[in-house]
């Protein structure tokens, strides 16, 4: 057999394993569907983060002891996963647009492919959308390890009946993007968000220090008004995807260790996973020792909080409530206890929801 015909050979056989592949595939679809049924009879959440966990490590640990890569076989394994999830229940995930965003991404990071992604123009319209039921979920900034916290996110946690299901967190990186052709010399004008100049500062002073700084509502709406050669925006790359442009420089953010964290919204929390977080805004009366004792209700039982901060009440000068994160989840029963314990020492105590630490 010549070279030729053995690569064709070759070839065949590969068509032929690729046909078993979507076989295989069909089927497991066909029983995703079946999953889904039961779920919906019984109530309970389709998307289930600890099932998925245990497919990707299951299925990495078989790659590893045949010899494949193992990350290369765990986004195969989470795009089959995200495709089960969107056959079972069609999910629909809005999250803080226009298309491009860092939210998109972390949309994309949490989700997969498979969703429905629907961008909307605020934080407040992500909140109306997931309240009216046009979107299964919503995906919201919450802090980053930078700048701190989103208020408005904070503020309409409070006002909303929303719940948080999810949290998931996305390295911030940020790219010079530049219609096809352009040289960074030619630039003159530079679009972005005002952060992310901020973050970008000491490349801006060393590559383009003459170029006219124009700032807009997000990165991906940075990327959408670059008009000529002579500009260029800051943004993501999968905005670089989305409108074809190129990216002229990668990583370009001064401090690597930035990350922004960020809600899934739904309208109940999630089931316990052993691997949680819970959520809750409190006020305490105003006068000495009432923070420390509500303190207490966790630090006596050693529940670890992760984040805690206060907001002024709207209408009430120099009156908070304060957000707070601790581990664990609030069908455990120390943190039931916890939680009871602080309904006592507390004005107003209202519980988020619980939801599994971020993958």
């Amino acid at each position: 057999m010549n070279s030729l015909s053995s690569l064709e050979e070759t070839r065949k056989n590969i068509d032929k394993l690729d046909s078993e592949i979507l076989l295989l595939l069909k089927k497991r679809i066909e029983l995703a569907k079946r999953i889904g049924q039961k779920k919906k009879e019984l109530n309970l959440p389709i998307i289930d983060h600890a099932r998925e966990a245990a497919v990707l490590s299951r299925a990495t640990q078989e790659a590893e002891k045949i010899g494949l890569d193992e990350s290369s076989v765990k986004r195969i394994f989470q795009e089959i996963i995200s495709t089960c999830e969107r056959v079972q229940i069609g999910v629909k995930v809005a999250f803080l647009g226009p298309s491009g965003t860092f939210c998109e991404q972390a949309a994309y990071h949490h989700f997969g492919s498979s969703p429905s992604y629907l961008a909307y123009r605020t934080i407040n319209d992500v909140f109306r959308a997931v309240l009216g039921e046009e979107a299964d979920y919503g995906v919201v900034p919450v802090e980053n390890s930078l700048e701190g916290s989103v208020h408005l996110t904070l503020d309409l946690l409070l006002e909303s009946n929303l719940c948080v299901c999810g949290e998931t967190e996305l390295q911030i990186r940020h790219n010079l993007l530049a219609k096809q052709g352009t040289k960074i010399n030619e630039i003159k004008q530079v679009f972005s968000h005002p952060q992310a100049f901020a973050q970008c500062r000491r490349f801006l002073e060393e590559n383009l220090p003459h170029a006219e700084k124009i700032e807009v509502t997000s990165t991906a709406r940075a990327v959408e008004m670059i008009r000529g050669n002579e500009q260029a925006a800051i943004g993501t790359e999968l905005a670089a995807k989305i409108y074809n442009v190129e990216i002229l420089a990668k990583n370009i953010e001064d401090k690597p260790n930035n990350f922004t964290r960020f809600f899934i919204l739904s309208h109940k929390d999630y089931t316990p996973t052993g691997k949680d977080k819970t959520s809750i805004i409190f006020s305490v009366h105003h006068k000495p020792g009432a923070l420390y004792r509500a303190m207490k209700c966790f630090a006596s039982r050693k529940l670890n909080l992760t984040r805690i901060e206060s907001r002024p009440i709207k209408g009430k000068p120099w009156e908070y409530v304060f957000y707070l994160d601790f581990e664990g989840h609030r069908c455990d029963p120390k943190c039931q206890e916890a939680l009871e314990d602080l309904k006592k020492k507390s004005l107003f105590l209202k519980v988020i929801g619980s939801y599994p630490k971020a993958r």
